[in-house]
């Protein structure tokens, strides 16, 4: 939230009570209408092959474009929402989004699809999603993993309601009346916007960043005036637009944090791995069914069953990580979910069949609820939330560059070998691994953290540990052992 919205409101708004409740319910539609909406663009899939005359690589840049976009536009939207504000970044990605569908209607050619729904809508989707994601981050400090859970239900709504509203409308009256229909209907992002008000937090709850810090290279800068050198001397000037290049890098894209930040660099680092998986099922699975022989409704409908059981298990999900046996241990539920997703991919590798693929929707989607709903509370867990909007950014666009690559280089491979069981190969092997890299690390991490603790308690008091004259046992026999906790830097 900037700081010059908040400063434009006298009284202060209550957090976790009140219109924070009406911020979570525009979130909801928020996420059903951005990260809901790329899940329909399997049914237009074969469509605009026939089209366009595209391979099955060519028209998946288009979906893999939106969604990289939609997650890496994240620097941009930090610095918007510094500047001004989340409701009205929200509002802009909402207009983009729909002149971006409203444009594709007109596309003549493949490639401009790409310029259209992949980037303008893609951007605009970022916009309205992580400006919204944030604001939440405000509203909500109690209940915070309820409000993120609550919130991502709002995908699973997009996740059912998009696909069966596509194949109705593909039905009656084709893909391009189609795409100027959806491009009306993002413009809603803005309705949501206008509802998340600015809030001002009370004083103690102030982030951090806008306490006034000394940036770095000030010293530096000062000491040479001190000496006598010109403000316009060539080497200060040079070293000053280093020292600027430097500040935006570590306020936009946190790379101070990814260095310093372990928990941050190993989530990170897992996730971005993840995504090279992650989404090859939601753009394959349809044309996968249809290839198979299941009809265009019923493969649609596919997609509509992942959405309608993630409605009722992402709230759950989000009640059962809020549980205080889970402080500190969310990472571990959100690799056990990433772990489940690639491990169900096998289904559709045994069987094509209708009730089969019924049946993988099913595990697929109780997977997706742990994914989507720990997703961004535990990278809340592992950073500041005074530089969750930058963290964000870095995390995000990390995640974008293999969203992006992942689907087109499986399209490639299902062109050349004409098998689409390698979309869940490739799937199930990016999504295992990510697992038990995540699980592993923070084990390991947390392992060498108590350690540490440890090490220090007994060196600050080295006389608790030391064995009695008398006595066999230590003198520190009843002292509770260090607790186990995250740590946000090392």
């Amino acid at each position: 939230m900037s700081q010059g919205e908040a400063a434009g409101h006298g009284t202060a708004k209550p957090q976790d009570r009140g219109w924070a409740w009406m911020v979570l319910l525009a979130a909801v539609l928020l996420q059903g209408l951005t990260l809901g909406f790329p899940c329909c663009i399997g049914v237009f899939f074969t469509d605009l092959q026939h089209e366009f005359q595209a391979s099955n690589s060519q028209t998946s840049w288009f979906p893999s474009i939106m969604v990289a976009v939609l997650h890496g536009g994240g620097p941009l939207c930090s610095i918007l929402v510094k500047r001004f504000g989340c409701r009205f970044v929200v509002m802009l990605g909402g207009l983009l989004s729909g002149l971006g569908m409203v444009s594709s209607s007109f596309c003549k050619s493949i490639s401009q699809l790409y310029l259209t729904a992949g980037l303008i809508t893609g951007l605009g989707s970022c916009f309205s999603f992580q400006a919204g994601v944030t604001v939440l981050g405000y509203y909500f400090v109690r209940w915070r993993t309820l409000a993120n859970a609550v919130a991502s239900t709002g995908v699973s709504l997009g996740f059912t309601l998009w696909p069966l509203l596509s194949q109705y409308l593909l039905d009656e009256m084709g893909w391009r009346n189609t795409f100027l229909i959806f491009g009306g209907i993002l413009l809603n992002c803005c309705v949501c916007g206008a509802i998340m008000r600015p809030i001002q937090l009370a004083s103690g709850s102030l982030p951090q960043s806008a306490k006034p810090k000394e940036e770095p290279g000030s010293r530096a800068e000062e000491a040479q005036l001190s000496n006598g050198a010109s403000p316009h001397h060539p080497m200060l000037q040079q070293h000053t637009r280093r020292t600027k290049c430097f500040q935006v890098l570590q306020k936009y894209l946190a790379f101070d944090i990814f260095c310093q930040n372990k928990s941050y660099q190993i989530y990170t680092i897992g996730v971005t791995w993840m995504m090279m998986g992650f989404a090859l099922p939601h753009v394959y699975l349809v044309p996968y069914a249809i290839h198979n022989g299941v009809e265009e409704r019923k493969a649609a409908l596919l997609i509509s069953v992942i959405g309608i059981i993630n409605i009722f298990i992402r709230p759950f999900t989000g009640l059962l990580s809020g549980h205080r046996v889970f402080t500190g241990r969310h990472i571990y539920l959100f690799s056990l979910a990433v772990l489940l997703c690639g491990l169900s991919n096998f289904i559709c590798v045994i069987s094509a069949e209708f009730s089969v693929l019924i049946l993988y929707c099913v595990i697929l989607s109780i997977a997706m609820s742990g994914v989507g709903a720990l997703t961004f509370q535990v990278l809340m867990d592992v950073v500041e939330m005074d530089r969750f909007s930058s963290a964000l950014g870095l995390f995000t666009i990390l995640e974008s560059i293999t969203l992006l690559i992942g689907p087109p280089l499986t399209g490639l491979l299902v062109d050349i070998t004409s098998d689409f069981h390698y979309v869940f190969y490739n799937s199930s092997f990016f999504l295992i691994s990510a697992a038990l890299f995540m699980g592993l690390s923070f084990c390991a991490l947390e392992r060498k953290n108590k350690l540490r603790e440890a090490s220090k308690a007994h060196l600050d008091n080295p006389s608790r540990y030391q064995y009695s004259e008398t006595s066999a046992e230590p003198k520190a026999e009843n002292q509770s052992p260090p607790a186990v906790e995250y740590i946000t830097s090392v």
